[in-house]
């Protein structure tokens, strides 16, 4: 449960969180891989022409540099950004759909790890403030990493690790040691990653193992067993352009940025730690598609043995999902701005900007530390953030918000991984037409979808046939849910904003809603909060944990952006 506040350092939600840990069950895997395979270090043929491999280094840069000066204009890159607009509204009405067939899917998922965290899927941990295993539980506050006893009445401090020139600390636990995963430099603008290795094994002596700084930003991380990855995003080299004025004209402009992309290495395109490269040119995957230009890197290691094993797409993508053995990479295409988010996780502020063109998805396998390309393909809209991915049962699933290529509606459209490209099997259309979507939760053979811009549709669409899915019920409520979480099969909770009926964003609110039906669901009850009040769970779903033994919900209520909490 991530506060970003003082929520973090309430004993009381410490404690509960050390109770939060509950038993769940994994996404239904599928252990075949299909197609062909680029895996870490492998020079192997890539039968899909969606990536290929350079031949040298030589090679890699002509394709950055070529790539860059058709990205460069006379104003320097041509890489807008974008924010995903609120768009309030409200209407009450109660709709269900015909559709429903067989026996109705559930809700019911764990999304409570061992650790306390508030996770996206049961197995794959993330990043957070605080981490409990057992009697032992580990803070991050600021630059100071602190490790508690809590198996008393009261917990009782063991140690306190100070981390100079870091800040945006979170932390992933693995056994005995903790992953401390940070920013340094500036805190606007570009940023480096540190990634510290911490020894806990004598909890009230914490020793650093290792500490590296990479020059990107990390979008992503998650603990799978004992593996670490961490996902870092290099984006476009900061290059001394200039822009016309009196003395030099747009032409002129123009031509001195194109000479500084020319003469650009690959040391300005590609991530490094200690000034050395920490992915081989032969592990840098080149895409075919005319995606947004940068570098993406998957950085692999076991925190036991810190080896870490890299592999990287010549391609900026900030959104990727995780699934227990799944990694997806969504890059816009060309032609759509995306916001670079914030350091750690996109997890509301990473939205594609919904204006134009496709979204590419690249498809990896996860096996221990490989991390072996399987499959892509691309798919007609946006992406708004990792909640709009999901992998069950070899199905990718995704909800698509509009864009130009899609018309002025919402989809869920199901893929499978078919001789090394990413084919779509079916798709439910017409879901919020001129609506944008705010929030989606997945389940083995459900989605809950929510779109929102004058009224505020809760969608159900079954699953359990991916080649054939179908739209079981529709809710319209005032206000709407950015966050979505299962109480077991019959109950849902959304936590978001409660609206006037003339549109206005009210405050925050919090609200049950009954889904036995799922051809006529229902929101029960309803509690709202203050004016000008925001639901922090929308911004970041580690604000929210369900304590299941105690019927239980915890999330986190500010006072407008810098009120009270």
């Amino acid at each position: 449960m991530n506060t970003k506040a003082v929520v973090a350092s309430s004993t009381s939600i410490a404690v509960a969180l050390a109770l939060a840990a509950g038993a769940g069950y994994l996404i239904g895997r599928n252990e075949t891989r299909t197609g062909p395979v680029l895996s870490v270090g492998d020079q192997i043929q890539l039968a899909n022409s969606a990536l290929r491999l350079p031949s040298d280094c030589d090679a890699l840069l002509e394709s950055y540099v070529e790539r860059g000066l058709d990205t460069v204009t006379a104003y320097g890159w041509n890489d807008e950004i974008v924010m995903y607009d609120v768009m309030p509204g409200a209407a009450t009405s109660l709709e269900s759909s015909p559709s429903a067939r067989g026996t109705s899917p559930t809700t019911a998922r764990s999304t409570n790890n061992q650790t306390g965290t508030n996770v996206q899927e049961s197995g794959v941990d993330e990043p957070d403030l605080v981490k409990v295993s057992g009697d032992r539980l580990f803070r991050i506050q600021g630059n100071v990493l602190k490790a508690y006893d809590i198996s008393g009445e009261e917990p009782k401090q063991l140690s306190s690790l100070d981390l100079p020139d870091l800040h945006d600390a979170e932390i992933l636990l693995s056994g005995d040691r903790v992953v401390v995963l940070g920013s340094i430099g500036p805190r606007y603008g570009a940023s480096r990653t540190r990634v510290v290795l911490v020894d806990l094994s004598d909890s009230t002596t914490p020793a650093i193992v290792t500490q590296n700084d990479y020059d990107a930003t990390i979008t992503a991380a998650r603990l799978h067993g004992d593996v670490v990855r961490v996902v870092l995003d290099s984006g476009l080299p900061d290059l001394d352009f200039r822009y016309p004025n009196r003395r030099h004209s747009e032409p002129e402009t123009l031509e001195h940025n194109r000479d500084l992309v020319r003469a650009t290495t690959l040391s300005d395109w590609m991530p490094s730690v200690g000034g050395e490269p920490i992915v081989e040119c032969a592990d840098v995957a080149i895409p075919t598609m005319d995606t947004q230009l940068g570098t993406t890197t998957i950085l692999t290691f076991r925190p036991a043995a810190p080896e870490p094993v890299t592999t990287a797409v010549a391609t900026s993508a900030t959104t990727s999902y995780f699934s227990p053995d799944r990694f997806y990479l969504a890059a816009a295409d060309s032609a759509t701005g995306w916001w670079r988010g914030p350091v750690l996780d996109c997890v509301g502020l990473c939205e594609g900007s919904g204006q134009d063109g496709n979204t590419e998805l690249f498809a990896f396998a996860l096996d221990g530390t490989d991390t072996t390309y399987v499959a892509a393909g691309d798919v007609k809209g946006q992406i708004r953030d990792r909640w709009s991915m999901d992998y069950a049962n070899g199905t990718l699933r995704v909800a698509l918000g509009q864009t130009s290529q899609t018309g002025n509606f919402n989809s869920v459209v199901t893929l499978r991984e078919d001789d090394g490209t990413l084919s779509e099997v079916g798709r439910v259309d017409k879901l919020g037409v001129d609506e944008d979507i705010k929030s989606v939760r997945w389940f083995d053979d459900l989605a809950i979808v929510v779109t929102f811009r004058q009224v505020d549709p809760l969608y159900a669409i079954d699953l359990s046939d991916p080649e054939a899915p179908a739209q079981l019920g529709k809710l319209k409520i005032p206000g709407f849910s950015e966050y979505l979480h299962p109480l077991g099969e019959q109950r849902l909770i959304g936590v978001g904003q409660d609206v006037s009926r003339r549109g206005r964003v009210r405050g925050a609110q919090a609200a049950l809603f009954d889904v036995t039906d799922l051809t006529s669901p229902r929101r029960l009850d309803v509690i709202a909060y203050p004016k000008f009040s925001r639901a922090g769970a929308g911004l970041d779903p580690r604000q929210f944990t369900w304590l299941p033994e105690a019927r239980t919900a915890l999330t986190v209520v500010s006072k407008g952006w810098p009120g009270r909490t």
